[in-house]
């Protein structure tokens, strides 16, 4: 019995963490601009997105899976931590309602759904030729898989629901606040659920088990335990995501900590008793409890909010950012100056120049990876390009707020020229993952390359890297002479490619040069190749005139 609990809590937590995965990196491709829209629209003040997070949780009734939710929000980028905060406050209402519907009414379970979600998303992602549908795929799959894991991880831990110890424990120690809470938190730990907690409380004390007062404190540690499933969402997510889990589990355990002073001179207990007419009986007791557990969450999220950005200062000092710090987020566009064309242009050129050295860093970070077989830098190359895909979609909407304005003739040349330095800029990030790509398929084929094919490519990489370079200078300047030198190396990159795949077939021929690896070392070629095309686009849009490749 104990080693299959054991097994079915491994696997329905690698279930768990694959689906969040999954999820995350659908939300993430399907992140479009009025996706993107919609959800900065529900969460555009704190009050609506108290109520966006209260509403979704009482119709999914789980906190959890809200919670959940936001962080793969908040991984994808379609949220940032001060719009999540609020959405949490609310998901803890949300889950009121269990309370007051296990009485009455089947209590509606996500995970019921679980598996035809897992079957309809894989079969979503089997569709080749549609690539909406096969994104969304891969979010109802991953959606589905997460919520698999939770229901192996509950199954598990069943038996402990009727479990006459854990009914002892509860009752034992529920006379005592502080044990009381600490019960109440380890249980929902254990069986993921806040809503299975409660519902145990309210039969332990409809059964006459455990008077009233000594369920709120059960109830409140309820809210501390159910705070780590978000805790477990953010194994390998982003910074952002754990500092939402955490500001889950601050508001969370800050207001226990107030209420058990309430507690401890029996204060709320009476309260609530006044608020139900009539003496506490075992017909009653179930709305009592659903009553406290509505009041606190609701008083407690009303009392947080005005607080929101001491919250998210809070939790930005407790996790902090380590390591590789890639912001996705413009710094230079200033909505305040679209109604000065001359100064909004300046700050586009200095967020495109950005946006070039982000793009930058991910070549040079996965040719790094390709040469040295260095696999974790291809963290570095997914982070930048995604913020570069990010800021693409941020400066093309601000230059296109710029041309709304009145813009003299030159104002107005700038604006194309910009967009399609941005597009170009996007083009280089993907083939920078591209490269990795290639990087991560040598390292698991565990190809090697001839000396003069590393030799052949570093000496393009070099050539590359100064092209970029050269028209980051031509950006920063606008001095013509540096575009003008990009366009001669693009030309040396053109002659390279021509003579480097001319060298891999007499390489071929002599049976120096291992068929699979030469595949690669072309591709890599080839990408590099594109790389320059790109930047000569960028560098001919310099000189008053674009050329496409």
């Amino acid at each position: 019995m104990a080693l299959d609990m054991t097994f079915q809590i491994i696997g329905g937590l690698g279930f768990f963490l694959f689906g969040i995965k999954i999820m995350s990196e659908g939300l993430r491709r399907v992140s479009s601009d009025k996706l993107k829209n919609i959800l900065n629209l529900l969460t555009r003040n704190r009050i609506l997105a108290l109520f966006v997070g209260t509403g979704v949780t009482a119709l999914i009734q789980s906190s959890s899976a809200m919670t959940v939710m936001v962080v793969g929000f908040v991984n994808a980028g379609l949220l940032t931590l001060k719009q999540a905060i609020p959405v949490v406050l609310g998901a803890n209402i949300g889950t009121t309602f269990t309370a007051w519907l296990v009485s009455f009414l089947a209590v509606f379970k996500i995970t019921h759904y679980a598996l035809p979600a897992v079957g309809l998303g894989f079969f979503l992602m089997l569709l080749e030729n549609k690539p909406g549908a096969k994104q969304w795929g891969e979010v109802l799959f991953g959606f589905g898989v997460l919520f698999v894991g939770i229901g192996f991880m509950k199954d598990a831990f069943e038996p402990l629901e009727s479990s006459q110890a854990v009914m002892d424990i509860m009752v034992n120690f529920s006379k005592y606040p502080i044990l009381g809470v600490l019960v109440g938190t380890v249980i929902t730990m254990v069986l993921q659920s806040s809503s299975a907690t409660i519902a145990l409380v309210q039969l332990l004390a409809f059964k006459g088990l455990i008077d009233f007062p000594s369920t709120i404190p059960i109830i409140l540690g309820d809210n501390i335990g159910t705070t780590i499933t978000a805790q477990i969402a953010t194994i390998g997510g982003t910074t952002a995501a754990k500092r939402v889990a955490w500001a889950h589990t601050l508001f969370n355990v800050i207001g226990t900590l107030y209420m058990l002073v309430f507690l401890y001179m029996k204060l709320y207990s009476r309260f609530i008793e006044n608020l139900v007419p009539g003496p506490v009986t075992h017909n009653n007791i179930m709305l009592h409890i659903a009553l406290s557990h509505s009041i606190f969450n609701v008083f407690n999220a009303v009392i947080f909010l005005p607080f929101v950005p001491w919250l998210q200062k809070a939790v930005e000092r407790l996790v902090t950012q380590k390591g590789d710090i890639v912001s996705v987020e413009p710094q230079f566009l200033e909505k305040n100056l679209l109604e000065t064309p001359v100064l909004a242009l300046q700050q586009s050129r200095k967020e495109i120049v950005r946006m070039l050295q982000l793009a930058r860093s991910a070549f040079e970070n996965s040719y790094e990876m390709f040469a040295s077989g260095k696999m974790e830098l291809g963290k570095k190359v997914t982070r930048r390009e995604e913020a570069v895909d990010n800021l693409q979609a941020e400066i093309t909407r601000y230059l296109i707020g710029i041309s709304m304005e009145n813009l003299d003739q030159e104002e107005a040349e700038k604006i194309p020229v910009f967009i399609h330095s941005v597009n170009d800029i996007e083009r280089i990030a993907d083939h920078a993952e591209n490269v990795a790509e290639l990087a991560q398929r040598k390292f698991e084929q565990r190809l090697k390359l001839t000396d003069q094919a590393s030799d052949e490519l570093g000496k393009m990489v070099e050539i590359t890297m100064g092209m970029i370079d050269d028209v980051l200078n031509g950006l920063e300047t606008n001095d013509m002479k540096y575009a003008k030198r990009a366009l001669k190396k693009e030309d040396q990159i053109n002659h390279l490619q021509i003579e480097y795949r001319n060298s891999h077939v007499r390489r071929l021929n002599k049976g120096s040069c291992d068929i699979y690896s030469g595949l690669i070392f072309l591709d890599c070629v080839d990408y590099m190749e594109k790389i320059g095309d790109h930047l000569a686009n960028i560098a001919q849009g310099l000189l008053g005139g674009f050329r496409w490749e």
